[in-house]
C-alpha cells in the first residue's frame, strides 16, 4: 500500500470535495425538472339536459337525491293544503237546491169500489207522468218538514201511526194545512199478518176514527206496518172504510233513493215510500231530485183513487 494514502486531508482539501459533491447533486435535480410534477385535473363532459326532463330551477334548494355527495339537504318548503270548508246544510240550501216542477196533469182517478176486500197497489194504474211520494209513521218530527214542504209547492201523502203523532197534532196539523193529507197507518204499528180479525179491525178501524178526531178528517187509505198483510187486512180494510191498501215501489233513507226496477229510474204511477227519521231533509231533496231527473212530478194520491179526497183534494 502507498504511504500517500493514509495522508490525511487537509482543511482546504476536504472543502473542495464537498464543493464537488454539491455540483454534482445539483446537476441532477436540474435534469429532473425544477418542482415536483403537477397532478392531472378532471374536466367532466359538458351536456345539457334531455329534453324530456325539466330543468332544474337554480334558487331552489336542493333535495336529498340531488345532493353530489349524497348528503341530506333541505328541500323547498311546501304549505299544507287549505282545509275545505265544511258544508252548513241548514235550510237555506236545502230550498236552493229543490227542483221546480210544474202544475200536474189533471188525475184520472179509478173506481175501487167492488168487491169485498180492497185493492192492494204497488203502484197508481196511470200513464200521466206522476209519482206520488207518500211518508210514514211520524216517530221523528224534524223542524225543517213544513218549510220544506211549503218550499217544494207540492202535495204528499202521509201514513201516520196513532201513538207516535199522539201529543204533537199541531206539528202534523202545520203539514195538514201547507198541502198534505193524513192517511191511516194503524195504532201501534204491528206486523198485520197472521193477526185475528178483532185485532186487525182495532188497529185498522180505529185508528182512522182517532185519526179522523184529531185532524178533522178521517183516512179512506191505509198502508199496513212493514208491508205485511194478509187476506184479512184487505177485508177488514174495506169493511172500515179504506178504499185502497197501499205498497211502494221506490224507498228513500239517509238521502239514497232504492229502487226496486232494474232500470233505476222513478216510473209514471210509482209510490215512493218515506219515513219521519233524522234524515228527513235529505231524503225529501233526494226523491224530489230524482223525480225530476227521471221525467215525472209529484201528485197528489188521493186524487188517483175515486171518493178518496173527502174534501181534502182541494188543498
Amino acid at each position: 500500500m502507498s504511504p500517500r494514502l493514509n495522508r490525511p486531508l487537509s482543511h482546504a482539501g476536504l472543502r473542495l470535495g464537498i464543493a464537488a459533491s454539491l455540483a454534482a447533486l445539483t446537476a441532477v435535480v436540474t435534469a429532473c425538472g425544477s418542482g415536483p410534477a403537477k397532478q392531472p385535473t378532471f374536466v367532466p363532459p359538458q351536456t345539457s339536459a334531455p329534453a324530456d326532463e325539466p330543468t332544474l330551477d337554480p334558487t331552489l334548494e336542493a333535495s336529498p337525491s340531488d345532493s353530489p355527495w349524497g348528503k341530506p339537504s333541505s328541500s323547498p318548503t311546501k304549505r299544507p293544503p287549505s282545509p275545505t270548508p265544511s258544508v252548513v246544510k241548514d235550510l237555506a240550501w236545502y230550498t236552493s237546491r229543490l227542483p221546480k216542477f210544474g202544475p200536474p196533469p189533471p188525475p184520472a182517478a179509478v173506481n175501487v169500489d167492488a168487491g169485498t176486500s180492497s185493492p192492494l197497489w204497488f203502484k197508481v194504474p196511470t200513464t200521466q207522468k206522476v209519482a206520488f211520494l207518500t211518508i210514514d209513521d211520524g216517530a221523528t218530527r224534524h223542524p225543517m218538514a213544513l218549510q220544506l214542504l211549503k218550499a217544494s209547492g207540492i202535495r204528499m201523502t202521509l201514513f201516520l201511526t196513532l201513538q207516535y203523532v199522539e201529543g204533537h197534532t199541531d206539528y202534523f196539523k202545520a203539514l195538514q194545512a201547507a198541502g198534505a193529507v193524513i192517511e191511516n197507518h194503524t195504532i201501534t204499528h204491528t206486523s198485520l199478518k197472521g193477526k185475528t180479525y178483532a185485532f186487525q179491525h182495532h188497529e185498522i178501524c180505529d185508528a182512522a176514527d182517532r185519526l179522523g178526531k184529531l185532524f178533522g178528517r178521517r183516512p179512506t187509505l191505509f198502508r199496513p206496518p212493514y208491508g205485511n198483510y194478509d187476506d184479512t187486512t184487505l177485508r177488514v180494510a174495506r169493511e172500515c172504510g179504506q178504499k185502497v191498501v197501499f205498497y211502494w215501489t221506490e224507498t228513500v233513507d239517509k238521502g239514497k233513493v232504492r229502487y226496486q226496477t232494474s232500470n233505476h229510474t222513478i216510473q209514471p204511477g210509482h209510490i215512493v215510500l218515506m219515513h219521519f227519521r233524522p234524515a228527513y231533509p235529505d231524503d225529501f231533496l233526494a226523491v224530489l231530485t230524482r223525480m225530476k231527473q227521471s221525467g215525472v212530478q209529484p201528485a197528489l194520491l188521493e186524487e188517483y183513487v175515486q171518493g178518496a179526497c173527502a174534501g181534502a183534494c182541494g188543498g
